[in-house]
């Protein structure tokens, strides 16, 4: 090894090896694939994927709403009379009589309060002299009118009070992002969506990203919290046994390449842009980085498709790389218009140079180790 050394000329070890790092420049480490590579993958090339070049007629075209809200079911549900006695409620019952040593009144008192009763599962109270009386459905009004009519039997003219205590019968449970979980009474004071959130302490999640969803037996509706506060249509009233559930947005997109951050981002906005998507990450690699190349690669459903390849051929999703040259005319205000969705791949491209700078500096690497190789070998 040492005469094979000895023998080979350097500058024939130096060009040899130069030939050879010169073809292989694309092996070197590198962010992905260059733009001319993924250009090489569309549609027009044989490949499988439409690449689009971002305007403002495509930035319209690919727009489209996360839908999120309240259904007619819940909105137009209107008030509904809190007094409703339920089962698990508690009912007080005070009965004034017009006689001595009444019904139910002690000795030289005309008046008695009944200890409290619990509406059973079958939604009946029980009433001494009066029976076994329905009280589920009722307001306290009809179940006083009730029991009255039912008394009337046994003492004359009796008078009677009915008041209601809201138990299990009459409750909506809280969870998630708010500061204090758990289950709340449905009263007067809290009917409303926003009066039950505040009662659980509030929201404890950025709203700009934070959604309230609303289960109603086999009814489920979601709104953005931001919703709730700009249009009061949303403040819906609430049902006992409703569960409001309030959760961080999970959508997410991803970035990579040539960015100043390479991760999964959370989306910090409801409707974030190109710009925004961006500037959560710190912007592009001003060392690295195309701005010629901003590509969103994306599967778009066969409308949206159609819409912004200018066809009525997709009936299938299709694979969609949107690019964005933020050096062209007006292209800062079309990233702006133009909306990252949900699972979206940023990928900023390469700028040309990064490539010639690796091979010239792995280069002049290789010359530095071929140099000190023909020093060994002068040595030996």
């Amino acid at each position: 090894m040492n005469n094979f050394i000895r023998n080979l000329k350097p500058t024939r070890v130096s060009s040899l090896l130069v030939f050879a790092l010169v073809l292989g420049a694309c092996g070197l480490p590198r962010s992905g694939p260059s733009q001319k590579e993924i250009l090489a993958g569309s549609v027009e090339n044989g490949g499988s994927t439409n690449v689009v070049l971002v305007d403002d007629r495509v930035a319209g075209a690919a727009y489209s709403v996360n839908p999120l809200g309240f259904s007619r079911t819940f909105l137009n549900a209107g008030l509904a009379s809190v007094d409703r006695i339920r089962a698990g409620d508690l009912i007080a019952v005070t009965v004034w009589e017009n006689v001595d040593n009444g019904l139910l009144s002690a000795p030289g008192t005309s008046s008695t309060t009944l200890p409290e009763i619990q509406v059973d599962e079958l939604g009946n109270i029980f009433v001494p002299y009066a029976g076994i009386v329905r009280a589920s459905g009722r307001t306290p009004e009809e179940l006083r009118i009730e029991i009255t009519r039912l008394l009337e039997r046994q003492t004359p003219d009796p008078q009677v009070e009915v008041r209601r205590k809201p138990g299990i019968g009459a409750t909506v449970n809280v969870v998630g992002g708010v500061n204090n979980q758990g289950v709340y009474l449905l009263d007067a004071a809290s009917r409303r969506l926003t009066s039950m959130l505040a009662n659980a302490g509030g929201v404890s999640l950025d709203p700009a990203g934070t959604k309230i969803i609303v289960q109603r037996g086999n009814e489920v509706g979601a709104v953005w919290l931001r919703d709730l506060y700009d249009n009061p249509q949303n403040n819906i009233t609430l049902r006992a046994n409703d569960r409001i559930i309030v959760e961080r947005d999970e959508r997410y997109f991803t970035v990579l390449g040539a960015s100043s951050g390479q991760e999964q981002i959370d989306f910090e906005s409801r409707d974030p842009s190109v710009v925004d998507a961006l500037a959560q990450i710190g912007g592009l690699n001003g060392n690295a980085a195309d701005p010629r190349g901003i590509f969103i690669f994306r599967i778009e459903p066969a409308e949206i498709a159609n819409a912004v390849l200018e066809t009525n051929q997709y009936t299938t999703p299709q694979r969609i790389a949107y690019v964005i040259d933020l050096t062209a005319e007006e292209s800062i205000f079309t990233a702006q218009t133009f909306r990252i969705k949900d699972r979206d791949t940023i990928y900023v491209t390469e700028a040309p140079f990064v490539s010639w700078s690796r091979v010239l500096e792995s280069i002049s690497g290789t010359i530095n180790t071929i140099d000190n190789l023909a020093t060994i070998a002068d040595v030996l």
